[in-house]
């Protein structure tokens, strides 16, 4: 149903707007968002029948992907150039866009960090000292499988399937997910474990946690976010940081590189305003190929 609104939309953005071939892919992307968010929570409505309600959680649920305010304000502006042609070509009477605010978040998210930021700040890391191997394996892990700070510091050796490409993850409430994890990711792991880890000291009850500070027992999540506090300065980012930044970027830069939200929800492990109950089940090998082909460190460990 919705293939012959978005044909039309396109149609009318070129001949009726104008507008140059990236404006009009700009346009159907935000577009495509609202159909796949449409898709996931299990509706189907019509443009006609679509409620300012239904669009408010729509613009709720990408805030929790990640994207940044500016991100969103983009969308909803692609939204209403799509009921504007609605409207223009009698396809509703009534533009539910008209009154729509932009979402107002319980917190403010961290900024987003560029690819090029992300590098910046794991090359400001000292590797003279075994601290930095760990800290290094530790930001290439976060970025690489967008993990919560308390899901890298509880990270266990057992939960590691570096062979296979991927990692178990124990996210909130207890809840495990299988993450593929890139081939950076995978080399600094495998140098820290070898390297720096199998020489330490570990403390009864941390034999099988993987990051540990020097007197062998786990790191703290006030621990991972001093040493990327400290890595962004030496690194020049004004930015505010903190570990969520490279969850927010690892969700940001997939989402925005045109990755289907359901894949990057999967990963994500993230409960949003819809239920995980009715997220379509994706397989393992369909994580890892969305991964190669949208998300930048893997694409330049190729």
């Amino acid at each position: 149903m919705w293939a012959s609104y978005k044909k039309g939309f396109k149609a009318w953005l070129r001949l009726e707007k104008s507008l140059a071939d990236h404006s009009v892919a700009a346009y159907l992307h935000d577009l495509d968002l609202l159909i796949q968010y449409l898709d996931i929570s299990g509706t189907a409505p019509s443009p006609d029948n679509i409620s300012p309600e239904q669009l408010q959680a729509f613009l709720r649920w990408i805030a929790e992907l990640g994207m940044s305010q500016r991100s969103q304000a983009r969308i909803l502006s692609g939204l209403r150039s799509f009921y504007t042609y609605c409207l223009v070509e009698q396809i509703t009477k009534t533009d539910p866009t008209a009154l729509l605010e932009a979402p107002k978040l319980q917190r403010k998210l961290p900024d987003t960090l560029s690819y090029e930021e992300i590098e910046a700040i794991i090359s400001a890391i000292d590797l003279s000292k075994p601290e930095g191997e760990r800290n290094k394996a530790i930001l290439e892990t976060m970025y690489s499988c967008g993990l919560r700070v308390s899901e890298i510091v509880s990270l266990q050796i057992s939960c590691l399937y570096l062979d296979s490409g991927f990692i178990r993850v124990i996210g909130k409430g207890n809840k495990e997910r299988l993450v593929p994890i890139g081939e950076k990711a995978i080399r600094q792991l495998e140098i820290y474990l070898k390297l720096v880890r199998s020489y330490q000291i570990i403390k009864p009850g941390a034999e099988d946690i993987v990051f540990l500070n020097r007197r062998g027992q786990p790191l703290t999540r006030v621990m991972i976010f001093l040493v990327i506090k400290e890595l962004a300065k030496k690194a020049g980012i004004q930015k505010s940081i903190s570990p969520h930044t490279f969850r927010h970027s690892f969700a940001t830069h997939l989402v925005e590189g045109g990755a289907d939200l359901r894949a990057v929800q999967e990963m994500l492990g993230h409960e949003s305003i819809t239920t995980t109950e009715i997220y379509t089940h994706l397989d393992r090998e369909f994580l890892r190929r969305t991964l190669h082909e949208f998300h930048p460190a893997f694409r330049s460990s190729i």
